[in-house]
């Protein structure tokens, strides 16, 4: 298991380093040329050109099934849960199958609309408890993919 993480604008790295990191798990940050993160003990870093999706792009070449990636973009998470990955949001949404066609749904809503001329809500102010519970789904995440390598 590795996590992966669009880490242009996610303001959990932290988060996912230090729960990855107690449990010997390798995150790899995925940010285009435009960021500056550095690795760590525990962490790699994969810069990307600042094109268009190409974070994305490389999360879907190096993500395969039993990985964890954190991004807050739907079609990515689409993707990867098509690969059999899992995908967390930084607000600890966790993605499914269940609701991923309903978020990709509204979200084709929101861009309309905005292509219209109106206007959407944009994400509330972050608070620790978002910060929790993200922590608290990661682990959860993390658990069963444990569990799922365990069982025969």
């Amino acid at each position: 298991m590795k996590i992966y993480v669009d880490a242009d604008a996610c303001p959990v790295k932290e988060v996912v380093c230090n729960e990855a990191y107690t449990r010997s798990i390798p995150v790899i940050m995925v940010v285009s040329m435009a960021h500056n993160i550095y690795p760590a003990e525990g962490m790699d870093v994969i810069r990307v050109d600042s094109s268009f999706q190409a974070v994305d792009m490389a999360i879907v070449n190096a993500a395969v099934s039993g990985d964890i990636v954190v991004t807050s973009d739907f079609g990515l998470a689409s993707i990867v849960l098509g690969k059999g990955a899992r995908a967390i949001s930084p607000s600890g949404r966790v993605f499914s199958e269940r609701n991923i066609d309903t978020l990709l749904e509204k979200r084709h809503s929101a861009a309309r609309q905005r292509r219209g001329g109106g206007r959407v809500k944009g994400p509330k102010a972050r608070k620790k408890v978002n910060d929790d519970f993200f922590r608290n789904n990661l682990i959860r995440l993390i658990e069963e993919g444990v569990l799922r390598n365990v069982q025969p």
